[in-house]
């Protein structure tokens, strides 16, 4: 099938999703299912596999009945990660394009070797020859005491192997239009969804269409303090720019969409602009993706700076299970208001 054909004709087009009243508007799990039901449809190779995809649920909503309509193209699969990864990575570098949905990206730890040490080198290892268009799903998420072994967020560890594209949508348009441009990719893509995004609604074409790799967004443009938002936490820097525009402070959020590629020129030319950068992650902080775009500012946009960067993320602690101790683990609206306000307030060094 010609999907180059769909990434160059197709491709999303930024835009404000709040505005227009009369725009189609999906849930953000509505949109994935809309994206996996048009490549299935599309492309006979694509298929999809994971524990619960064909459940009364259908994975809180992202495979609703698709194997009803697919049949054998989605199915479910035993408690068996790290061999499921090799058929799935098997099937790809055969010429299928699976998609293989991980409930949690716990579990991924059970396919490191699969994916560290066989799916991202393949085709490098055999120059570029060999293709292992491989798509894994999975939800990070909190409120749901699962605690210390079934809440963690690891996309620090999948940004670090060279070879692995890394996709972490905020609305619920990128999210149809990233999953289109995963599924065509060549190369194995991990797609991490945050469960806090589910309940979000925005426009989403009812056709096909896919956003390029590489590519973030200025989700609200301002002068004074650049924010880096990674998956929910782009909300939560929306609800902060809010609450500091009324105590005249101007924000701007930016949208990296996607971790590798990482679209660095964006971020720097927004620090240009602003001379101040918090980064906040649904992650730890520490060898995590705010420290790389730290690392990535400090190194080719240092001169810019008007005060340190400062990262908003988890503390060093495993994740707790009670919902008092996650209030307290868990960063957000609040941290990100009082952490602007003290990089703007701070002098320059």
């Amino acid at each position: 099938m010609p999907w180059t054909k769909i990434l160059i004709e197709k491709q999303g087009m930024d835009f404000d999703e709040h505005s227009g009243q009369n725009l189609r508007k999906l849930t953000y799990p509505e949109a994935i299912r809309e994206a996996l039901d048009q490549a299935i449809s599309y492309d006979e190779r694509v298929f999809v596999m994971g524990q619960g995809v064909d459940d009364p649920s259908g994975m809180f909503g992202t495979t609703l009945d698709l194997h009803k309509k697919y049949g054998e193209r989605v199915f479910d699969t035993p408690l068996a990660e790290n061999a499921l990864t090799g058929i799935a990575i098997g099937s790809a570098v055969a010429g299928m394009r699976p998609v293989y949905v991980h409930n949690r990206p716990d579990f991924l730890l059970l396919t490191m070797d699969q994916i560290v040490n066989h799916a991202s080198k393949w085709r490098y290892m055999f120059g570029g020859r060999s293709k292992v268009p491989l798509v894994i799903r999975a939800v990070i998420g909190r409120g749901w005491g699962s605690a210390a072994q079934h809440s963690q967020s690891l996309h620090g560890l999948f940004m670090h192997v060279p070879g692995i594209k890394l996709v972490m949508p905020s609305t619920a348009y990128d999210a149809k239009g990233l999953l289109i441009t995963s599924i065509a990719e060549d190369n194995p893509v991990i797609f991490i969804e945050h469960r806090w995004l589910f309940k979000h609604k925005g426009h989403v074409p009812e056709e096909m269409y896919s956003i390029p790799f590489g590519k973030g967004v200025v989700r609200r443009a301002g002068k004074d303090i650049t924010v880096v938002g990674i998956s929910c936490m782009v909300i939560e820097a929306l609800q902060a720019a809010k609450i500091l525009d009324e105590e005249g402070f101007d924000v701007e959020v930016i949208d990296p969409r996607t971790l590798n590629p990482l679209d660095e020129e964006l971020i720097i030319e927004s620090v240009k602009k602003t001379g101040r950068l918090i980064v906040a992650d649904t992650d730890w902080k520490r060898c995590g993706v705010a420290s790389e775009i730290t690392a990535v500012v400090s190194e080719k946009g240092w001169r810019y700076l008007k005060a340190p960067i400062r990262r908003i993320g988890w503390p060093d602690i495993p994740t707790p299970a009670s919902y008092v101790l996650e209030e307290a683990f868990y960063p957000g609206v609040n941290d990100i208001v009082e952490t602007v306000k003290e990089v703007i307030n701070e002098k320059k060094r």
